[in-house]
């Protein structure tokens, strides 16, 4: 079996020597056995938390890379018109804290989510057009876990002055996540 230790972030799909697809309710594991696309046995042994994104590179003890692939699976995508409506559909959706996935096609803007017709209804009432397929549910991460599934480490020290009731001036040291 194939140890899977290491997580290596997006990679390029010449980079990896196998494939391994899953679909979402699998890829937020961090222990797992597996088989790969070309029927090579797997065991994921990676920390727990982050997501395993489409097109992220794992690395075996061995040296070997394993590229992850978000599986085809059903979906449900609702589709609102731009601004405020679309802005309201994700924030009621996502305030019954489920996983949702946010794009734009030629056709606007949509949210994904797995099937559930909890809602599927709440969609309609807010106004969406939905839609029931197969697709890749790859959800947005979320703000602690990085943007885009990654993060990076920035400090900014600057100053700056405010006007109201009183004057004062301070300095901030920001950590950001991207």
């Amino acid at each position: 079996m194939l140890k899977l230790i290491e997580r290596l972030g997006p990679i390029d799909a010449s980079a990896a020597s196998d494939t391994l697809t899953l679909p979402f309710e699998l890829r937020i594991r961090g222990r797992l056995k597996a088989q790969s696309d070309s029927g090579q046995p797997l065991g994921l042994f990676l920390d727990r938390g982050p997501v395993l994104r489409d097109g992220e590179g794992l690395k075996a003890e061995s040296g070997e890379v394993v590229r992850v692939c978000a599986a085809i699976e059903p979906v449900v995508t609702a589709r609102v018109s731009a601004g405020l409506p679309l802005a309201r559909l994700a924030y009621h959706l996502g305030n019954r804290h489920v996983q949702l996935a946010l794009g734009e096609d030629a056709d606007g803007g949509w949210v994904r989510f797995p099937p559930d017709h909890v809602l599927e209804e709440l969609a309609v009432l807010l106004g969406a057009r939905l839609e029931h397929h197969n697709a890749t549910f790859d959800p947005e991460s979320g703000a602690y876990q990085g943007i885009g599934g990654h993060a990076h480490h920035h400090e900014h020290g600057h100053e700056h002055e405010h006007s109201h009731s009183h004057e004062h001036s301070h300095e901030h040291h920001h950590e950001h996540a991207h």
